[in-house]
């Protein structure tokens, strides 16, 4: 194992120059900022339409057969209250362009429909007339209501809610975040990291240099090296992304109205982080060994993406199970979920951050987790020992295992 040092050093600086590990690292980045910037500018204009429409002055009406709209507050909105036998007079009003909008309120406010006509300014203007007849009928009935009624109707009252778990004040919102974002991380590295890993073994055997390759560097060290690469780009790759995204909400969250994040606040559970931590490298390392694998027993790059769907389908499959680990974590298959390894990722990230992961599986998930780890990597330092000169075949299950 004395080369494998320098298969990492080789991998990692090969990988570093590729223009496609750049792009792809600083792809998210951009796509992030392009898409802030959209929705900055979005509502920005949106803002500005609103606060245009706001100094726009029309002309409307009002019939009310309900009684309860109030005409003061029709008056103060600069519309005129008309009689319900005026109906199609105001209608004809509206069509004709001689009024800008009307609204009837029909006698049964629960069952009834209430009807509004405008006239067309556009598509975003047009909205100004449902809303009036909203904010007239919003406002009389409240004017007719006690403040005490008016709070309980519209759910306007503060309310403070305080929940306890084992004697300890416990907020599950902000519990989650810290032990879910490794979940978080190990469905980015996979989705944006998977494909390299998969082909990685793929180049050499297509560019006919894996034989020179093998003259001074064992399989097991070329293997291992490869893997342990992987591992540290894509830590590269999850750095380079996060930490533009980092900056860019720290430096725009209040532009872009995005919800503010008080890090202080935020509960610290060693045991659910030092779980999370554990599950995630665990996993990683698993389906890395895994990729890697896959890539050493077909020929061809193109044949290796055809797997990629089949490792996504373990690693989403437990997510069509997710309100399970929410509403009944202790059924069986939640824990056959839990404990399967190649299903196991999600399932363990997920319900540690929920808090309803026993410690016995997560030890026991983990530890299998490790062992599998280690038997996929062996298995592929197999499939390549033996595969590797295989360039237009893909190996069997029965020649990766009966050869000795």
């Amino acid at each position: 194992m004395y080369n494998l040092g320098t298969v990492m050093r080789f991998e990692i600086s090969r990988t570093l120059k590729k223009k496609t590990f750049w792009i792809m690292a600083f792809g998210f980045p951009v796509l992030f900022a392009v898409i802030a910037g959209i929705i900055y500018f979005s509502n920005k204009a949106t803002d500005d339409a609103s606060k245009d429409i706001e100094k726009q002055k029309f002309s409307f009406v009002v019939s009310d057969e309900s009684g309860v709209i109030k005409p003061a507050i029709v008056t103060a909105m600069t519309g005129k209250m008309v009689p319900v036998a005026d109906k199609q007079q105001e209608i004809d009003a509206v069509k004709n362009g001689a009024l800008d909008g009307y609204v009837a309120y029909p006698a049964d406010l629960t069952n009834g429909t209430i009807e509004v006509y405008g006239k067309n300014v556009d598509i975003f203007t047009d909205g100004r007339y449902t809303g009036v007849a909203q904010t007239i009928m919003s406002l009389s009935a409240s004017d007719s209501t006690s403040a005490n009624v008016k709070a309980a109707l519209t759910k306007s009252t503060n309310v403070n809610s305080t929940i306890y778990r084992n004697g300890v004040q416990y907020d599950a919102i902000k519990q989650m975040i810290l032990p879910g974002l490794f979940l978080v991380l190990f469905y980015f590295l996979i989705a944006f990291f998977g494909n390299q890993m998969l082909t990685s073994t793929t180049e050499e055997k297509e560019n006919r240099v894996i034989e020179m390759l093998l003259t001074t560097v064992e399989a097991r060290t070329l293997i291992v090296g490869k893997i342990l690469s992987l591992i540290l780009l894509s830590i590269i790759q999850g750095i380079v992304v996060i930490v533009p995204v980092l900056l860019g909400y720290l430096l725009l969250h209040d532009k872009l109205s995005l919800p503010s994040l008080d890090l202080s606040s935020l509960p610290i559970d060693w045991g659910a982080i030092g779980i999370g931590f554990a599950v995630f490298a665990s996993s990683f390392m698993l389906f890395t060994g895994l990729l890697v694998a896959i890539g050493a027993a077909v020929p061809t790059a193109k044949e290796a993406g055809g797997f990629f769907g089949l490792v996504m389908v373990l690693i989403f499959g437990p997510l069509y199970a997710a309100s399970l680990f929410v509403s009944a974590p202790d059924s069986p298959l939640v824990t056959v979920l839990s404990l399967f390894p190649f299903t196991a990722p999600i399932p363990l990230l997920l319900r540690n951050a929920l808090g309803n992961l026993e410690t016995w599986e997560a030890l026991v998930g983990i530890a299998i987790l490790i062992v599998t780890a280690a038997l996929v990597t062996m298995i592929a330092v197999r499939i390549f020992r033996y595969g590797v000169l295989e360039y237009s075949r893909k190996l069997s299950l029965k020649e990766i295992f009966s050869r000795k």
